[in-house]
């Protein structure tokens, strides 16, 4: 049974969800103009976070907040935080594709201990708590028993715009594609590792993510039976923002594979 903390956060997700479907459904009639999809994906996201933050807070009002759109603000209970992104996948929503979500995790003592990440476009709600399993729709998932990396398909996010790690995200997929079944770069991080969660993917790297982008992710993973690691071992992996995560099975030789510095 869902705590109540949980709950919370899987009604903030379906109340954010609904109004940003209601919105991806005009997004088509504004592809005509650029500038105009843009700025209305902006009030969207930003409207999207308004419910969510409305809604935790109303519920715990002495929890600490960290959202993308928002900032940080400090609570009265300083052991607690909402990580929160209320878009994940905001250029797939831009251009109309089907493919984002709303991720929402607590944090309690520097440990991420619930999770939502809500792909409303598809109504799957994958959701997770600290030693209780990870679920999809209220059915337990986990991760896949794949061992053979030939036979794994993995994902990733490409940098854009000129960033400056997409030298090094070049590297990392001419050493692993000639060793695995495929790669995906579907564009939504919360996405991807609930999609290692429930064994769609083999394993998910980046190289430049933000703590609201992973953080329920890595939960969901770790609860699902997968293992999630900074790149470098000895950092936090939420602060990091440079993570590796896959099955038990393939971790060792995945991760190898994307900390390789040749």
């Amino acid at each position: 049974m869902a705590s109540a903390n949980l709950n919370i956060m899987i009604k903030a997700a379906r109340k954010a969800g609904r109004s940003l479907v209601k919105d991806f459904r005009e997004v088509e009639n504004l592809q005509v103009s650029v500038k105009g999809a843009g700025d209305f994906v902006t009030r969207a996201d930003r409207e999207a976070e308004r419910i969510i933050k409305e809604e935790l807070r109303t519920a715990r009002p002495n929890y600490g907040w960290l959202g993308e759109e928002t900032g940080e603000e400090a609570g009265e209970d300083p052991t607690r935080r909402w990580l929160v992104d209320p878009l994940d996948g905001t250029n797939n929503f831009l251009h109309g594709l089907p493919h984002w979500a709303v991720s929402i995790a607590l944090e309690h003592k520097g440990e991420i201990v619930a999770a939502v990440v809500f792909d409303a476009a598809k109504d799957e709600m994958f959701t997770a708590e600290r030693g209780d399993g990870a679920f999809l729709n209220d059915r337990r998932i986990r991760v896949s028993g794949r061992r053979q990396m030939g036979e794994s398909i993995f994902a990733t996010g490409v940098p854009h715009s000129g960033r400056g790690y997409l030298p090094a995200t070049i590297r990392d997929l001419s050493r692993l594609m000639p060793v695995c079944s495929g790669m995906r770069q579907w564009g939504a991080a919360a996405l991807d590792m609930a999609y290692v969660a429930a064994g769609r993917f083999d394993g998910y790297w980046e190289r430049a993510v933000k703590p609201w982008d992973v953080a329920a992710g890595i939960l969901l993973v770790k609860e699902a039976g997968g293992f999630v690691e900074a790149l470098n071992p000895e950092d936090n992996p939420v602060e990091s923002g440079k993570l590796v995560a896959s099955n038990t099975q393939l971790f060792e030789e995945f991760s190898e594979i994307i900390r390789s510095r040749d």
